[in-house]
């Protein structure tokens, strides 16, 4: 180090002015930005942003915290994807909540951990008042559970436990513990990618998991359930878990969550209810009756950065008898040892440093009440409602699928287009709106078909806004079923490849 290199500045007592400047200078910027959002993103081609990027030398710093924050707006935030924005169409993605912004600055200063009750004290208590409140709502009578980094930790953490309480208790009339190699998770085709992704995790062979069968909706056949989990038994396996999805991905279509817990109370077997999606219902004023049956699971996973409208991350894994996180419990001398008077947060977690996130849903339920939430996700399906029958009437898109939830699987196929040519164009399709950023939206593939696919998320946007983004995709797809047929196709979407 020489005497130019500049010092690392920490936020200390002495700095709090320096800090107030700084993230000052930071909000103004960012709220500059966000007055002037007109699109969800730009039309930067990805190999400027790319380069952009690499012409960056991390081994030359700027010198200041306010010419790197300057960097980052003019790098990050101009170039940024905007979730609020009406042409937002594409993923999982929510506006976030006001007071939850303002609580994530305040962890971000603070960088409480709540691992342990000497890192975060009160946090702590935050955190388990939260918990019980959400347990409560789901219909547990003594629930606990944590925060998560997310749904695919809290599908995790659910399966762990479930492994555990498999591999620790004596099965059929032998008496043997089951070896990983003869567990079964029982899903759907629809389920999360995080499930079978788990299950690997786990050291449970590819063959874990059962597809159990749907119906029309995509929705888990509890008689195709009771039958796959008789089969397998039959040979000689053992069924670890139902996973029960409470708003799949594509579809957002709920499992008959009722029903399936009939089945698992019959064989006595590990109910866990995905509701990463559909965890807003908990809450909603008119549609909490979707989830009726979710009580009765064993394990729940709720994403509050999707339907309860709270910055990333912000999920959790909610059990219904709190003896089983002790499942997966592991205690350390230095950290959490198993005598310790204080409530160690990381004795129920499979995180060690973790993120007080539960502190944003705290202020947002503090500041405008569940009601407001679940009204908030009620206005988002009431807009997918009339986006569905816009769809359905449009001569010139196919509504692929009905949904419970805020997705519109469709296809741009007007009369005279063949299948062949409306699959190929899915893609190129969403390529080209990429590119141009005007409107963003996904693609999937629908019982074996690629369609296109709106995940609404945001409240504020109404169904007029959303129709006026489907007139463009249509004229953009339009287009592009002209060149591709004139054999120009690649020209037009050559930039956002």
């Amino acid at each position: 180090m020489n005497s130019e290199t500049p010092l690392l500045e920490i936020l200390t007592s002495a700095a709090a002015e320096r800090y107030r400047n700084i993230v000052h200078g930071a909000v103004d910027r960012t709220a500059d930005r966000l007055a002037e959002v007109e699109t969800p993103t730009t039309d930067t081609p990805a190999s400027t942003l790319r380069d952009r990027v690499a012409a960056i030398d991390l081994a030359r710093p700027l010198g200041s915290a306010r010419a790197a924050v300057a960097e980052v707006d003019e790098l990050f935030t101009a170039e940024a994807v905007w979730f609020h924005d009406p042409g937002y169409l594409a993923h999982l993605n929510c506006p976030v909540a006001v007071p939850a912004v303002a609580a994530e600055a305040v962890l971000a200063a603070v960088n409480p951990s709540v691992d342990t009750w000497d890192q975060s004290r009160i946090g702590t208590e935050i955190e388990r008042r939260v918990v019980t409140w959400v347990t409560g709502t789901i219909g547990f009578a003594a629930g606990d559970g944590v925060f998560t980094s997310g749904g695919t930790q809290s599908n995790l953490h659910a399966l762990l436990l479930a492994r555990q309480a498999a591999t620790t208790a004596p099965q059929g009339p032998a008496g043997r513990l089951p070896a990983l190699d003869d567990l079964v998770v029982f899903a759907t085709a629809s389920s999360h990618f995080s499930v079978r992704k788990s299950a690997m995790v786990l050291g449970l062979p590819e063959r874990a998991v059962v597809d159990v069968a749907a119906d029309a909706a995509g929705r888990m056949r509890p008689d195709a359930l009771a039958h796959a989990i008789a089969d397998a038994r039959r040979e000689g396996r053992t069924p670890m878990a139902v996973v029960a999805t409470a708003g799949t991905t594509d579809r957002g279509c709920i499992d008959p969550l009722e029903a399936i817990a009939d089945v698992c109370d019959l064989e006595d077997v590990w109910l866990h209810v995905d509701a990463a999606y559909g965890c807003g219902l908990l809450v909603s004023p008119t549609r909490r009756h979707l989830l009726d049956g979710i009580e009765r699971a064993r394990s729940v996973t709720a994403d509050f950065h999707k339907s309860f409208f709270q910055p990333v991350s912000s999920s959790a894994l909610l059990v219904r008898d709190p003896e089983d996180l002790r499942r997966a419990s592991w205690h350390a001398d230095y950290l959490n040892p198993e005598d310790a008077d204080e409530p160690n947060q990381v004795d129920k977690s499979l995180q060690t440093t973790r993120r007080f996130d539960a502190l944003k849903l705290w202020a947002t339920l503090r500041a405008s009440g569940a009601e407001a939430i679940g009204q908030a996700f009620d206005t988002v399906l009431d807009v997918t409602e009339r986006v569905h029958e816009h769809v359905t009437a449009h001569p010139d898109l196919v509504l692929v699928a009905p949904t419970q939830l805020s997705t519109v699987l469709f296809r741009w196929q007007p009369d005279g287009v063949s299948d062949a040519e409306a699959d190929a164009l899915v893609a190129p399709l969403r390529a080209a709106l990429l590119a141009e950023g005007r409107v963003l939206v996904a693609k999937t593939v629908i019982d074996g078909r690629a369609c296109s696919k709106l995940t609404l998320l945001n409240p504020t946007t109404s169904a007029e806004q959303v129709v006026a983004s489907l007139d463009h995709v249509v004229r953009t797809a339009a287009r592009l079923h002209t060149d591709l047929v004139d054999g120009h196709v690649g020209t037009t979407t050559g930039a956002a490849r």
